[in-house]
């Protein structure tokens, strides 16, 4: 055997011998024979270099090399999943897809939901060539070079099925034994601990050093397979492929055919994930066919054909110690509880949302009370009640603050709402920060190097009063403050400076338009294409903008009949700041169907559901889910509804198939 042929059989079994360690738990050799024939192949490849390959087994320990991390954007987005904490409303999501699925037979998997950090993962030729983040759905961070270093991630797939190129997506997390051990040696170094497994992982993850995460001993399961070319046409086929090809998939992931078997997975794994070696938050049901999955189709957050259902949360009792009132970005008080600290889903629990006026009354908190907490999803600190046997005979009620804590300027109620507001915009500091803050974050302007100690100090200098300042900020300002070096300062005018290239809809998120947020920026740019017409639109315009109703309406108007605010958009424009649509996303937008109201029914090939109505809106069209006499057509896949069907053909109404709709779009 020559040298290019042992290499490539050490490679070979040593990632078979992974496989069976990581994946099977079934190792079939030592670790003592594993290390001698991974010694062998490390002293072929120096003495051999030319037969080098980044994705061999060697490469697995990582470099000590690192730097920041390069974004790639999703093939598909990421979406999140809708959740539930009740098994009632699994059953009203099983009822709802079977009724859209209109009487076609539907199969549900059940599996388990991991909780630690997402991850997508893109082979070609069955070879990994790139590791990314969840990030914000969209886009995220590309960690492949910290991906190769966990062990159960098959870097060259085994068999000969699988696709020449597809997304597997799954979740990195940290098992138990290595959280424990990771934070055993955190404590003897007296660094601080990690609060979780899940912030270890994600923590691990982003480390610049790959040698430290391959330390770690972080583990991954796979849950999602797509592409164009799967191997089968559902889901259960497909992930049993992957687990074929080396990816680690759970044992829980099972095929469910009626509600009885729904219900009693729930039941099985409420108590059973106690004994899993890693952290679990809940389970995922998913629709089966990948053909169903399409036609579900998914709304702007979350898929239709999948649910997750959460487990109980974890509830325990600790003193108040006393109640602060927080004031946000717009103004809104919101009261807090401070707490005795106590252990909860494995965080320390310091601090709790009350929300607001009306819901703090009706807990009736008094001084020194002692409080219920749990983790809603296991994630957000909840007060759902008191223990009134241990109040004091004497202690008075909490009382909802009258004036702004931050600025003392007496509070307004908002009409038809439980909040109450400081109605002093241009000089209450917090509302002023926050609004700096949520103005440079990565899902708006996304500017580096400012975060909420920066912001405090960028308007205590009087460097920032307003989110246009950041513009007029210079690197010898910056440099004058705490803990600014010329790297620092450096990095913040990169970020301001690549901040004028982020699109218009991000901009108008971003300018903090009361009740204006994402999805909703995102329609009404698409919709007013530029700022100058916005600002010019009367109510009755901006209502016919598709979420965009009386309430959002007039807080735009308001917004800019303020001086202040007007002078700060003028202040971005001469800045550089995109504040109309690029020509491109102008471009990808025409009036086609302008004014046309048409309702979608049927199974289609081409596309989902949810495409077509974003190609409809693109368009200059408007989605309607009934037919009447103002409807212009009917946009029909296979399988459209007999009674929609009917009333179509009754009033004359156009029927049209997906290729005749496609092709007046051409």
């Amino acid at each position: 055997m020559d040298i290019k042929e042992e290499i490539a059989r050490l490679r070979s079994e040593l990632n078979a011998h992974n496989i069976r360690y990581y994946i099977e738990n079934s190792p079939s050799i030592s670790d003592r024979e594993f290390d001698e024939m991974m010694h062998r192949l490390e002293k072929l490849e120096q003495e051999y270099p030319q037969y080098d390959d980044p994705l061999s087994p060697t490469h697995r320990v990582g470099s000590d090399l690192g730097g920041g991390f390069a974004q790639a954007a999703h093939i598909y987005p990421m979406l999140s999943l809708a959740n539930t904490y009740s098994i009632e409303d699994v059953d009203k999501w099983v009822d709802r897809v079977e009724s859209a699925l209109a009487g076609q037979e539907s199969v549900m998997v059940g599996e388990m939901k991991f909780d630690g950090s997402g991850i997508s993962l893109i082979y070609e030729h069955g070879r990994l060539v790139r590791a990314v983040t969840r990030g914000d759905g969209e886009k995220g961070d590309v960690v492949t070079d910290n991906i190769k270093t966990i062990r159960s991630i098959p870097l060259v797939l085994s068999g000969d099925d699988y696709p020449d190129f597809f997304e597997i997506r799954g979740e990195i997390v940290l098992p138990w034994k290595s959280f424990e051990r990771l934070n055993a040696e955190r404590a003897f170094n007296e660094e601080p601990l990690f609060a979780n497994p899940r912030n270890a992982a994600a923590g691990t993850l982003k480390l610049l050093n790959p040698a430290e995460v391959s330390r770690r001993g972080l583990d991954a399961y796979f849950y999602y397979l797509l592409g164009e070319n799967l191997p089968y046409d559902n889901h259960y086929d497909n992930m049993m492929a992957a687990r074929r090809w080396g990816f680690k998939v759970s044992d829980a992931m099972t095929l469910l055919h009626n509600l009885k078997e729904v219900d009693a997975y729930i039941n099985h794994w409420d108590s059973a994930r106690r004994e899993l070696p890693v952290a679990t938050d809940g389970l995922v049901f998913k629709i089966n066919s990948l053909r169903q999955q399409l036609n579900l189709g998914h709304t702007a957050k979350s898929p239709r054909w999948a649910i997750a259902y959460k487990f109980k949360a974890e509830r325990a009792a600790t003193p108040l110690r006393y109640v602060s009132f927080d004031v946000g970005r717009m103004g809104i008080i919101t009261p807090v509880a401070n707490l005795e600290p106590v252990l909860l889903s494995g965080t320390i629990v310091k601090r709790a949302s009350l929300h607001n006026e009306d819901i703090m009354r009706s807990l009736d908190i008094h001084e020194g009370d002692t409080l219920y907490v749990e983790k809603g999803g296991e994630i957000i600190p909840k007060i759902t009640g008191v223990d009134i046997e241990k109040r004091r005979a004497d202690a008075p009620a909490v009382r909802f603050v009258t004036t702004c804590p931050a600025c003392g300027t007496p509070l307004v109620r908002v009409e038809g709402e439980a909040a109450w507001v400081c109605p002093n915009r241009w000089g209450c500091p917090p509302q002023i920060t926050g609004r700096v803050e949520h103005f440079v974050g990565r899902r708006m302007m996304n500017i580096d190097g400012i975060g909420e100690e920066t912001s405090d100090v960028l308007f205590s200098t009087g460097l920032v009063k307003d989110i246009a300042d950041i513009y007029d900020l210079t690197e010898q300002a910056l440099m004058k403050l705490e803990r600014f070096g010329p790297r620092s300062a450096e990095r913040v005018m990169e970020g301001i400076e690549s901040s004028k290239s982020v699109p218009f809809e991000r901009v108008l998120y971003a300018l903090s338009i009361p009740y204006v947020g994402e999805t909703t920026a995102r329609k009404i740019a698409r919709t007013v294409k530029d700022i100058d017409t916005l600002m010019a639109m009367p109510a009755e315009e901006l209502e016919a903008i598709e979420d965009v109703g009386p309430r959002i309406a007039e807080s735009i108007i308001d917004y800019f009949a303020s001086a202040e605010n007007r002078e700060i958009v003028e202040r971005l424009r001469a800045a550089g700041v995109q504040l109309a649509l690029s020509e491109e996303n102008a471009r990808a937008t025409s009036d086609k169907l302008k004014d046309k109201a048409i309702v979608i029914s049927g199974v289609f090939t081409h596309h989902s559901r949810d495409e077509y109505k974003s190609l409809i809106e693109a368009n200059g069209g408007r989605n309607v889910s009934g037919i009447s006499k103002k409807t212009d057509f009917v946009l029909a896949g296979e399988n459209m509804g007999p009674s929609k069907l009917e009333k179509a053909q009754k009033l004359g109404i156009p029927i049209i198939d997906e290729d005749t709709f496609l092709g007046m779009l051409e």
